[in-house]
């Protein structure tokens, strides 16, 4: 089971979740026991079959493959609702990790990530990326909500603003909002605007979705050159264009990859399961994804 191809993660990364987010889930557990009225005291009773280590790993394979809770159970010889439980549990854990940009510095909401880039003066980049999501139920008030206007099929799905530096690793996925819900406006949402424009001068690159950040934010977000000829362009502006535009491209694609990467976990590429964990299961990938890049980008300085 902690095989990389299974979880996607290496051994000493699996290692060091178990040493950092093991105590964690253990202080939760006796809080829980705790909390309610009991007639025997904490202790008492039948002992976990289903240690933290396999409940963990049981996690990681639920996201990084889509596994069914009744395959998990099979293979770990427990009920399907202790698999339920035990991911309920230790995906919020994994969630409210941040993401790791260096060993011991991990970076868990936006405004830490714009300081971190603007520290150094780096690039970021900026892109949203759809995950596809069970309809909502006939009759919902707010079922149109959800449709996707990126999609011609207008599917069901959720957003969430990515985040990664100029090398493609990712720093920041924000929670889910609706599939209705434009590029632009979610960025605004989440407060980008006025942490750009309050914060240190720095580059953050967007595609045309983002148009209009740029004039609020100083020129921090950089977006490709507007088009000023809608019809009867000259050759030499169309060619322009197409030069500015791939130039920008070119920069701005690794953010593409940084997405690509979490697509590779099965649990952001289609989710049937509650809507509401859609928030909790992208950013405890984001933040395992981040881990894992980070531990092999100081290992190749290592050699």
């Amino acid at each position: 089971m902690a095989e990389y191809r299974v979880t996607g993660l290496s051994p000493d990364v699996i290692a060091e979740l178990i040493a950092e987010v093991g105590p964690l889930w253990h202080e939760e557990h006796q809080a829980r026991l705790t909390a309610r009225s009991r007639r025997r005291a904490v202790g008492a009773g039948a002992k976990h079959r289903f240690v933290f280590v396999d409940r963990l790993l049981a996690t990681l394979v639920n996201l990084r493959h889509g596994t069914t809770h009744d395959v998990l159970a099979c293979w770990f010889g427990v009920d399907r609702s202790t698999i339920t439980r035990a991911i309920g549990e230790v995906r919020p854990l994994l969630a409210r990790r941040g993401c790791t940009v260096a060993p011991g510095l991990r970076l868990s909401s936006l405004a830490e990530v714009i300081e971190h880039l603007g520290a150094d003066g780096r690039t970021g980049i900026i892109d949203g990326t759809e995950i596809r999501v069970r309809r909502p139920a006939a009759g919902r008030k707010d079922r149109d909500k959800f449709v996707s206007g990126k999609t011609k099929t207008k599917q069901n799905a959720v957003k969430s603003m990515v985040l990664t530096d100029a090398e493609g690793r990712v720093l920041f996925c924000s929670p889910v909002r609706p599939g209705s819900y434009a590029d632009i406006t979610q960025a605004r949402q989440l407060g980008l605007v006025a942490l750009l424009a309050n914060g240190p001068f720095m580059e953050i690159l967007a595609d045309a979705d983002y148009q209009g950040l740029g004039a609020q934010t100083g020129g921090r977000v950089v977006t490709p050159p507007h088009r000023k000829f809608k019809k009867n362009a000259p050759a030499w502006y169309e060619e322009r264009q197409e030069q500015q535009r791939k130039a920008h491209s070119s920069r701005r694609i690794r953010v593409e990859h940084g997405i690509a990467h979490l697509k590779n976990w099965r649990a952001l590429t289609r989710h049937l399961g509650r809507r509401e964990h859609m928030s909790d299961i992208v950013q405890a990938v984001a933040g395992l994804l981040s881990h894992q890049q980070t531990a092999a980008l100081s290992r190749s300085h290592q050699d």
